[in-house]
């Protein structure tokens, strides 16, 4: 048990306090350089580039920067340099239309270290040149453009934008990868308002417009069905004493149905009618009736019409 426990501390004291010591003292003297994804070591000894890393993986220095890798950390310096791809955004560059109209324009752009030496050693500040340079050129090579075209050719533009700094971004050691005009706008208020007034005035009156032709297809369409209407009433209208006299025609060639058709007509006007009608029955042939209708005269109610006589 004794044994396995000193086994267990020897164990631990190797690989978390002996081995980080170990391997920082390896690194300190030059002895091995681990190069991570997308960076780069660029050693300077004495004022002097004497080598650079810019793959990735594990070296042994000696290998690549011989007996100077074991002092380049102690009496000279290790460089660390960032190559991924880096972007950025420059907002409201103020430029001048053809016409005078204050515009400001927004460019993005895309940068990335492609000469370690000359980014180190060219420029103290190369990111910040990039941006100067990429905001000058934007000034300068985008201003006195009709106020058409920029708003409508981004794409020329940012061409533009991108062939006036290529040049000069790689002598910095840095090169330029996609630049894009993402906005164009107004600087001044007082014509931004003026151009929403013009907007919503132009709306109004496509808006009337708009309502103007559609009353004018819905008087257009009733005209057209009043009219066919119309048409159709009077040919109805014509027709209809034809149709009739042809029917009577027909009828009073029978006696007995032209007398029933008359009788049925008689009666149902009647009937249609608000008249009170008053019976006058013959006591000769129906004396009962006659005794009942003179006692509903004298006692009952009396019928609500105007008279009549059947």
């Amino acid at each position: 048990m004794i044994g396995a426990l000193i086994a267990f501390a020897a164990v631990f004291l190797g690989m978390f306090i002996v081995e980080p010591i170990v391997l920082s003292f390896a690194r300190l003297f030059g002895l091995y350089a681990i190069v991570r994804e997308r960076t780069c070591r660029v050693y300077v000894l004495f004022g002097k580039v004497i080598g650079i890393l810019d793959e990735p993986g594990v070296y042994f220095l000696p290998a690549k920067l011989g007996i100077a890798a074991f002092i380049v950390n102690l009496l000279g310096q290790c460089r660390v340099l960032d190559l991924r791809l880096s972007q950025e955004y420059l907002r409201s560059e103020p430029v001048n239309s053809e016409e005078g109209a204050p515009m400001g324009i927004g460019i993005w752009y895309e940068m990335q270290i492609s000469d370690p030496v000359s980014f180190l050693f060219k420029n103290t500040d190369p990111r910040g040149s990039l941006r100067a340079n990429v905001s000058n050129a934007t000034v300068r090579c985008l201003s006195n453009m009709p106020l058409g075209e920029m708003l409508e050719t981004r794409h020329r533009m940012s061409q533009t934008v991108r062939a006036e700094v290529s040049e000069k971004s790689q002598a910095w050691g840095y090169t330029l990868g996609s630049v894009y005009i993402r906005k164009v706008h107004f600087r001044d208020q007082g014509m931004i308002r003026q151009i929403e007034e013009k907007v919503v005035n132009r709306l109004r009156q496509v808006t009337s417009a708009i309502r103007q032709d559609g009353a004018n297809q819905v008087s257009i369409i009733t005209s057209s069905a009043e009219r066919q209407a119309a048409a159709a009433f009077a040919q109805a209208a014509v027709i209809r004493p034809n149709m009739i006299g042809s029917a009577l025609r027909e009828i009073s060639g029978d006696p007995d149905v032209a007398n029933a058709l008359f009788d049925i007509l008689e009666t149902q006007k009647t009937l249609e009618s608000k008249a009170r009608l008053t019976l006058f029955v013959d006591g000769t042939k129906n004396r009962l009736l006659a005794d009942v209708l003179a006692a509903q005269d004298q006692d009952g109610p009396k019928a609500p019409s105007a008279a009549a006589t059947a």
